[in-house]
């Protein structure tokens, strides 16, 4: 299991994972679309999973994770699960003293809800959510047709509680936890905010399905293209789209708010758009490894790489590459630095912990990990219609 074709998928072992384990690339933010997406939705907000993306990236530090980390969470669950206490909350409490900012303990539903999250379906309301500096919990995404959206809830409103309880200041992997459920149809009351104006409002939980890739035109035919996450399918519907386009139209390509997920799917989507050759780098534990896209790319279109400060993680692995290869003009914000690969260990008591074992870097060498990737062209406001210039004005590349 230690080849390129299993990097970032899940994890299959029934007891404590070790050396050749699959690995992953978290989510910089909860997919919360009653399961996780790029902040957690209730699909990486409401979702992905880690720090909240409105940390700056050039704020943050190198996790400083120990590799034998998951041994000493695996013994604490042990002991107090012999003590009859919770092995959950010990391995959250190893993993805290690690100094392993991206370290995450799960207990066996939230590990099952964040696998579904990855494959592109999950029980929620439709909501992504972000935590704010201030702790309150905001909804940064309503997926279209979904609970949330049928009952009028709207990006920007804050969520405050869920069935009674208190939202503010808690992690949103709690947040997330809390709007899913195990069966559509199943009650959730929402308490909400916006501006002076709260209400409470009871949803149905829906089984719903994260459309990650969606894809637009500009009017000259150039190709918008969507990516939200990196879940299972995506890489091939970005190829798909590309393949699809008018014969020399142009390629835009749009990671902002992206989260992550799964580096497979980065990695083919990346096939769309070169001919082979180097993807990324990545080292586990010391053991450097590569990642390589498949042949057959198309590399006549203009391409134009639209990013923010919420792209994270697989979606920096895939700008950094079309970047340090000359593929693609990069126009945007800096994104959010979150470049470290995570290995699952399953504890005592079949909770989850994922721990930093290493970290990626693009073709060119340069590591992204707090410190993100520089655009060629830096633009906030009306960075969209920048990107539509560039685009207009690139010719094929030689």
């Amino acid at each position: 299991m230690s080849g390129p074709d299993r990097f970032v998928d899940r994890f299959s072992r029934p007891r404590r994972i070790r050396r050749g384990a699959t690995l992953t690339l978290v989510f910089a933010s909860v997919l919360a679309t009653g399961a996780a997406t790029g902040s957690w939705s209730d699909a990486a907000d409401e979702g992905p999973k880690t720090s909240p993306p409105s940390v700056r990236s050039d704020a943050l530090r190198p996790p400083e994770g120990d590799a034998d980390t998951a041994d000493e969470a695996a013994d604490a669950a042990a002991e107090a699960m012999a003590d009859g206490k919770s092995g959950k909350k010990a391995a959250e409490d190893a993993v805290s003293r690690s100094g392993d900012r991206w370290g995450s303990v799960y207990s066996q539903g939230e590990y099952k809800e964040f696998e579904q999250a990855l494959d592109g379906a999950y029980t929620g309301v439709g909501l992504w959510t972000r935590r704010a500096a201030d702790g309150r919990i905001e909804v940064s995404r309503v997926q279209k047709g979904g609970p949330a959206a049928k009952a009028g809830v709207r990006e920007g409103d804050r969520l405050h509680s869920i069935d009674g309880e208190h939202v503010t200041g808690r992690p949103v992997t709690e947040v997330v936890a809390l709007l899913r459920g195990d069966r559509a149809g199943t009650p959730v009351v929402l308490g909400m905010e916006r501006g002076t104006r709260a209400w409470s409002r009871t949803l149905r939980r829906a089984r719903l399905s994260t459309d990650s890739v969606t894809v637009g035109a500009l009017q000259d035919g150039a190709a918008v293209i969507k990516v939200d996450a990196f879940t299972k399918g995506s890489g091939e519907a970005v190829r798909t789209a590309v393949r699809d386009a008018p014969k020399g139209a142009g390629i835009l390509l749009d990671l902002r708010g992206n989260s992550g997920g799964l580096v497979t799917e980065a990695v083919t989507a990346a096939s769309a758009l070169v001919d082979g050759g180097l993807v990324a780098t990545y080292d586990v534990r010391g053991e450097q490894k590569a990642l390589h896209a498949e042949r057959g790319g198309d590399t006549a279109r203009p391409v134009v790489v639209l990013v923010d400060g919420g792209t994270m993680s697989a979606a920096e692995l895939l700008t950094g590459a079309l970047q340090d290869r000359g593929r693609a003009v990069v126009v945007g914000s800096r994104t959010f630095g979150k470049g470290s690969v995570q290995m699952p260990s399953r504890l005592p008591d079949g909770s989850v912990a994922e721990l930093t074992v290493g970290h990626y870097r693009t073709p060119a060498g340069r590591a992204v990990d707090g410190r993100g990737i520089t655009p060629d062209l830096e633009a906030e406001d009306g960075a969209e219609g920048r990107a539509e210039t560039v685009l207009t004005g690139l010719g094929p590349p030689s």
